[in-house]
């Protein structure tokens, strides 16, 4: 049996990768962006954490969260996340012909993959690498060319506070562009 070692500071801060179970594109649906804010809501109820940056792709996020003083378990809250959307999204989302032995006995759908990615924030410029990586990711996927242009994203919120202008990442396309020749 695995035995995952897990990040252990109180208070720290944390950049996670999700991932829906083979890859389902589920986001693409208006309700389960819903039925999934809802969750974190729900969770962030009895489980306070700080949502520092955030991007939502058809069948994966990443995000940094900062979680309470003394507190490191992220863990309990990505489990209640997971788990209130998948109760609430089980009629639109299970696929009873994925179900296997595995999945039965952990009392699992067809929704998520069972585990989640997670790497603790050692200093500010490893916070800069994955704040950027997060808000640049819809780019990198090729689901829009352009930063700005994906919704699902704290992008907009820190472009209103003038954390980034609104054309960040343009750079980057024209540089790649210039390279490969795309």
């Amino acid at each position: 049996m695995s035995n995952y070692h897990r990040a252990k500071l109180g208070g720290g801060t944390y950049f996670f990768t999700v991932v829906t179970y083979r890859r389902q594109n589920l986001f693409q649906n208006e309700m389960a962006r819903q039925l999934l804010n809802n969750a974190i809501a729900k969770t962030r109820q009895n489980y306070p954490f700080i949502i520092e940056a955030w991007v939502l792709l058809p069948e994966h996020l990443h995000c940094i969260w900062t979680c309470p003083e003394n507190d490191n378990n992220f863990s309990i809250r990505w489990s209640l996340i997971k788990s209130q959307f998948s109760k609430s999204a089980k009629s639109l989302f299970h696929r009873p012909e994925w179900m296997n032995d595995s999945k039965q006995k952990h009392r699992e759908t067809t929704i998520w993959q069972r585990r989640f990615w997670e790497h603790q924030i050692r200093d500010q410029q490893d916070y800069n690498n994955h704040f950027d990586y997060i808000h640049y990711n819809p780019v990198k996927h090729g689901l829009v060319k352009q930063v700005k242009d994906w919704p699902y994203s704290t992008f907009h919120n820190y472009v209103k506070k003038g954390f980034y202008p609104s054309n960040w990442g343009c750079e980057m396309v024209h540089i790649a562009e210039k390279e490969f020749g795309e």
